[in-house]
């Protein structure tokens, strides 16, 4: 049965494959910024060194890291940011920094918002850990501290909200996806061929409910991934409304005071810098298990699936993405103000003209 499943599956996407082949490949993030794009310094320090007084950045103050009293990090992903590379470096990293790995097993329902009683088990679960020792898990962010228990060492990454949406898109349309879902859970239903082919513009441009994105909206139905601040805000219904002020003031709020480092998915160096410095514990040698070890995992992970956007499309998606721009952007100068903490040798004003 499930083998026949698969047939029926791929018979029904083996059009949507031959014309995505035929179409332009756009590259997940990192692949397409140059090398100084990538590493994002020059232009993110102009802007800060206007706005803010460098010098008195503190590595001490920006760092939350020493807040945690055990050595067990918390990897509450975000989906579609990299998370699936960058819990594959984590895992490669645990034989090297010699901890303990551990993720959340595949659901027939990933429920990323969870009752009260959840959100103590599994405060409770993660922190019976021995440390050293990771914990990876779609989940929104909880606040250990409110049931008594230590708060984990938080880390995320974050990615351009539109182009996450997009990739979202995509990816629960990639042939490989039910594939996975049905050898797992066998009774799944298979979804629509229609809908397995329907692109994302059109789906845009004929107002389809499933890419509109409405501020103020509370609809949280299976894989609704929209708003990447939910993951920050929390599990509280103010995280609820899409594009909301409150969810986006809870998310910055719960960054400054609980996460480590919050990466950025379009520039890697800095995140990876950031990270072998603030949470050395855990992120000793990520640079270098990123950059040659996992070239290969990199290319895999790739959606072929996923055809170049207009712009034109994205600038209708991002009048409706204000407030998740502004947490991304948000995030972008809190990475670069740990980083210029740092004072590094490569951070010299020179490097910044």
């Amino acid at each position: 049965m499930a083998v026949s499943s698969t047939l029926f599956l791929f018979l029904h996407t083996r059009e949507l494959h031959l014309r995505l082949e035929q179409m332009q490949v756009k590259f997940q993030p990192e692949e397409s910024f140059s090398s100084d794009e990538k590493n994002g310094v020059g232009t993110m320090m102009r802007q800060l060194k206007t706005s803010v007084d460098m010098e008195e950045l503190d590595v001490n103050a920006l760092n939350n890291t020493r807040k945690s009293p055990k050595d067990i990090l918390f990897f509450n992903r975000v989906p579609k940011v990299g998370s699936q590379t960058f819990m594959e470096m984590l895992r490669r990293l645990s034989a090297r920094n010699k901890f303990d790995f551990h993720r959340d097993h595949i659901q027939r329902v990933e429920t990323i918002r969870i009752g009260v009683r959840e959100q103590y088990d599994l405060s409770r679960m993660i922190d019976t850990f021995s440390p050293p020792a990771v914990y990876v898990k779609h989940i929104c962010f909880v606040n250990f501290t409110s049931y008594r228990i230590p708060q984990p060492i938080y880390v995320n990454m974050v990615r351009d909200p539109v182009e996450r949406v997009i990739s979202w898109y995509y990816y629960v349309r990639a042939p490989w996806y039910y594939v996975e879902r049905k050898q797992a859970f066998p009774d799944l239903p298979l979804p629509d061929p229609s809908w397995l082919k329907k692109d994302f513009e059109t789906c845009v441009l004929q107002h389809d409910r499933e890419c509109q994105y409405i501020e103020g909206e509370t609809r949280e139905g299976i894989g609704d991934h929209r708003r990447q601040t939910m993951f920050f805000c929390g599990q509280g219904n103010e995280c609820l409304p899409f594009n909301s002020q409150a969810a986006l003031e809870n998310a910055k709020r719960a960054v400054e005071e609980n996460y480590a480092v919050v990466g950025i998915l379009e520039d890697m160096n800095t995140t990876l810098t950031v990270l072998e410095n603030y949470v050395p514990r855990f992120f000793k040698g990520s640079s270098y298990i990123y950059q040659v070890e996992m070239q290969g995992f990199r290319k895999i992970n790739r959606n072929a699936f996923k055809p170049t956007i207009s712009e034109e499309i994205k600038n209708i998606i991002r009048r409706n993405f204000t407030r998740e721009i502004e947490f991304y952007q948000f995030c972008r100068q809190r990475l670069h103000k740990q980083l210029y903490a740092l004072k590094l040798p490569t951070m010299s004003d020179n490097s910044l003209k």
